[in-house]
């Protein structure tokens, strides 16, 4: 008997070794081939999260934090992950709603305090959900980074801030309009933004990450560097961490919150963004904790508007990411950054995506996924997750 449970026990062990030699050699030729897309596409830095069945099957980071310095990115720093931010002011948002605090379809200008009207359509209310799905009329043209550009009563000019087509009947990305959602947070909630989300959002995750640059370790910002097409050179842009010391001190609850930007401001890794990824997969919740409801989970990604894939509120539809699948997720692109965070909500696999620079190309047709997430996305997919 001794000698046949030296024998199991060598054979599991046995096979546990070939398991482990099997799939370390994968994940070599997988690695091989994330390393040459790096290379064809001139990416600085490469950060990836792959999840499967509710947990993180695989992380890696790949080239450069930083050039200048010669230090290499890993999985713990933090970037500036642009327009995913959006999600977190939603999820928000539907926080706030689930208390009963406002609804979906309350008047946008009774909630921030100013009037947000289209002056080509006076009588048309511009809803919450409008602003949420980018269906609100309202444009990017006079920038976003202050309300006073679409404020009747700073602005002269502010009819430039909307289009033309009545509001609820038309789709504009917009930058601007969460921005505003993030000083509805605020007046609804009493709380300042960032410590709003970091309070409701990632503490109950388990996440380290933030609005506020002054509040996190300097030390962990990914360097982000722009391509300049004329130059045809990466170029570092330190303006995505600027420190806003001397703003926050005069802050103004519900006017100012446009400083920690609640459209694109979020900084995390791509590992905590796969984390913050299951819990939306889970229809609102992970590892035990709930964040919002199933419904209001499912209000986000229900598409309002048929652009970009079918856009929810701040989570949009993807059926030519990976041929075959319908995603769920949303990208982002800022200071020479790209994001991608999508998901197979039948299928409950999810994949993360991020670097700090790379050649601005896109495939033939396609605009709104540069080629480096692209090429990444699938060849995670093909490797990890396609049977």
């Amino acid at each position: 008997m001794t000698g046949i449970r030296f024998y199991k026990c060598f054979l599991i062990a046995f096979l546990a070794v070939c398991t482990l030699s099997s799939v370390s050699a994968q994940n070599k030729k997988m690695e091989d081939e994330l390393q040459q897309i790096m290379q064809s596409t001139s990416a600085v830095g490469l950060s990836v999260a792959v999840v499967k069945d509710d947990h993180i099957i695989y992380t890696h980071s790949f080239g450069s934090k930083d050039q200048e310095s010669n230090t290499p990115l890993n999985d713990s720093d933090i970037f500036r992950i642009a327009s995913i931010s959006k999600s977190f002011s939603a999820t928000s948002i539907m926080q706030l709603r689930e208390a009963g605090k406002l609804s979906l379809d309350d008047d946008f200008s009774k909630l921030v305090g100013f009037k947000v009207r289209n002056p080509a359509w006076p009588n048309t209310v511009i809803t919450l959900r409008m602003v949420m799905s980018h269906t609100s009329s309202i444009n990017d043209s006079q920038g976003y980074f202050s309300y006073d550009v679409i404020n009747p009563d700073k602005n002269p000019n502010y009819a430039k801030c909307y289009n033309s087509y009545e509001p609820g009947k038309g789709y504009a990305y917009c930058n601007l309009n969460y921005n505003m959602v993030g000083a509805v947070i605020e007046r609804i909630s009493g709380e300042r933004f960032d410590g709003y989300v970091k309070h409701h959002v990632l503490d109950p995750l388990g996440l380290y990450g933030g609005y506020c640059v002054d509040s996190l370790n300097s030390k962990r910002f990914v360097t982000l560097y722009d391509y300049d097409s004329v130059a045809k050179k990466l170029k570092a842009d330190p303006s995505a961490y600027k420190q806003r010391s001397e703003v926050i001190q005069n802050y103004v609850i519900g006017y100012s919150t446009p400083v920690f930007s609640p459209t694109g401001g979020m900084k995390i890794s791509a590992t905590d963004l796969a984390k913050y990824m299951i819990m939306h997969m889970n229809y609102g919740k992970a590892n035990g904790v709930r964040i919002i409801s199933k419904k209001s989970e499912k209000l986000m990604r229900a598409k309002v508007s048929d652009n970009e894939g079918g856009y929810g509120l701040a989570l949009r539809g993807s059926d030519d990411l990976i041929p075959g699948e319908k995603m769920v997720g949303h990208t982002g692109s800022a200071y020479g950054l790209y994001s991608a965070m999508f998901f197979q909500p039948k299928k409950k696999f999810g994949i993360v995506v991020i670097t700090n620079g790379c050649i601005t190309n896109y495939l033939p047709g396609s605009t709104d996924i540069v080629v480096v997430l692209r090429e990444t996305v699938n060849c995670l997919y093909n490797n990890l997750i396609k049977e």
